[in-house]
């Protein structure tokens, strides 16, 4: 009995050595196994740093737009589209309410954009007293633009009929972003009370502004559902940012758009330009002519002539001190040269000069702007001598703008600047990479030797590694 008993436990041990033994064995295997497969398997997918890595840069063919306008003011406004509008390149549609007498769908011989009809919005709610309930039929451009499902689209762009857009600059603009992702890329108003009443995170839509491919797909789904939600809003572009809102999706901001909420002389703020690509202009009725002794429409031609030579310099802003006179020279590329009668700090130099109006009569928040500003001296003597663009050429040894002199009515010759009739400036084209346009950077210029006194030559280039601008003693 005994001996069974030893015999069984001795059997119960070699099954149990056996089970771990086994299971040993399969559990090393698995290691191994495991091992190799980390070791063998296929690394993750790269996380790429920027659009350019995966696809060509955007251009135009990849953008559609929306213009809003109506039948009243599109004979008039559809002047300004002209500027701009490359009926080869672009794709799109301007949306009316009707059609306009004696227009077709393709007006001027295929000079403009075509003709889309609005649907009917006659069922949405509009309760925002004193407004225009066409602000529902602009806001549905964004859908309407959509449906009309153009392929190879990476951005949706939307704008005003008196919207004037530089289409090389937009297209770069847009290349530093992944259409691939949500994006809403615009600019709010440069009146601080515009933004406080309609939103600073709302793009405001004369400026212009773009939406991705995919988020305007989705936002083409719910937007008239939002319509119904807000019916106490004032205009579209507010329409828009509600509904923006609600998908959880931020503006991005392109200080490139320009809404221009100004009335009159545009001077100072087109001479004091952010560095980044000019990419939209707007209320151009609501402004002086920008070049004196022109019309409104001659004006703007003049300065896309120039941005036609060099588009993402246009407006961009070189500051360079000549020691021989003291004086501080600031060139805005392609509309004016402006030159001081003595030497003043950057910092000093670059705050718009308030050579316009306010947006709307009144006192306190109605006169307060979205940047840094200075007044013009009421006495024209004291102020920069200005030359505007007379013209601009290209050849292979680069590109020469001048300038002539705009005589102003002073009494007194104040200093030497007022002698000069003509500004000569030469550059190469300026073509921003990926990594520029994320980081931009002022271009610095050099003072020519001249034998005249009525000419001065300046060299804009790239600035030297640790190069600085300012006045030297």
């Amino acid at each position: 009995m005994q001996l069974f008993k030893l015999l069984s436990k001795t059997q119960s041990s070699s099954h149990l050595l056996n089970f771990i033994l086994i299971s040993s064995s399969v559990c090393l295997t698995f290691i191994i196994a495991s091992v190799f497969l980390v070791h063998n398997a296929k690394p993750p997918p790269r996380v790429y740093s920027s659009p350019q890595d995966v696809h060509a840069p955007t251009a135009m063919e990849h953008i559609v737009f929306g213009i809003a306008s109506n039948q009243k003011s599109w004979p008039k406004r559809k002047e300004y589209a002209k500027l701009w509008w490359k009926p080869r390149q672009m794709r799109g549609c301007v949306f009316l309410e009707s059609m306009p007498p004696n227009a077709t769908s393709r007006d001027d011989n295929s000079t403009l954009p075509p003709i889309c009809i609005s649907e009917d919005t006659s069922r949405f709610r509009y309760t925002y007293r004193g407004g225009l309930r066409s602000a529902i039929r602009v806001a549905r451009v964004i859908l309407e633009t959509v449906a009309l499902n153009h392929s190879n689209v990476r951005w949706y762009v939307f704008g005003d009929d008196d919207t004037v857009f530089f289409p090389e600059n937009l297209a770069k603009t847009l290349s530093k972003y992944d259409h691939r992702l949500w994006y809403y890329v615009g600019a709010g108003s440069e009146i601080y009370e515009q933004n406080r009443v309609f939103g600073f995170g709302m793009a405001f839509g004369g400026a212009g502004f773009a939406i991705s491919y995919p988020l305007a797909k989705v936002l083409a789904k719910v937007l008239d559902s939002c319509i119904d939600r807000y019916p106490h809003l004032y205009g579209s572009d507010s329409r828009v940012y509600s509904c923006l809102t609600e998908l959880g999706v931020g503006l991005t901001r392109e200080p490139g758009f320009h809404q221009f909420d100004v009335r009159g002389n545009a001077l100072g703020l087109l001479a004091a330009h952010p560095l980044t690509p000019l990419v939209s202009f707007h209320h151009i009725d609501h402004m002086d002519p920008i070049f004196p002794n022109m019309t409104r429409i001659k004006a703007m031609e003049h300065l896309l002539q120039a941005a036609n030579v060099d588009s993402q310099r246009i407006l961009q802003r070189t500051v360079c001190y000549d020691r021989w006179f003291s004086w501080t020279i600031s060139v805005s590329w392609g509309y004016a040269v402006q030159v001081y009668g003595k030497h003043m700090y950057l910092p000093d130099v670059l705050p718009v000069q308030e050579t316009f109006r306010q947006w709307k009569k009144g006192t306190g928040l109605a006169g307060v702007y979205t940047f840094n500003t200075r007044e013009v001296h009421p006495d024209p003597c004291h102020r920069p001598t200005t030359f505007f663009l007379d013209s601009v050429s290209s050849s292979k040894a680069g590109i020469k703008s001048v300038y002539r002199q705009s005589y102003e009515n002073c009494t007194i010759d104040m200093g030497s600047p007022r002698k000069l009739e003509e500004i000569r400036v030469s550059t190469k084209k300026l073509d921003l990479n990926y990594n520029q346009m994320q980081a931009p950077r002022r271009h610095c210029c050099d003072v020519l030797p001249s034998t005249s006194g009525k000419l001065l030559d300046i060299a804009i280039r790239e600035c030297s590694y640790d190069e600085q601008i300012y006045m030297h003693p």
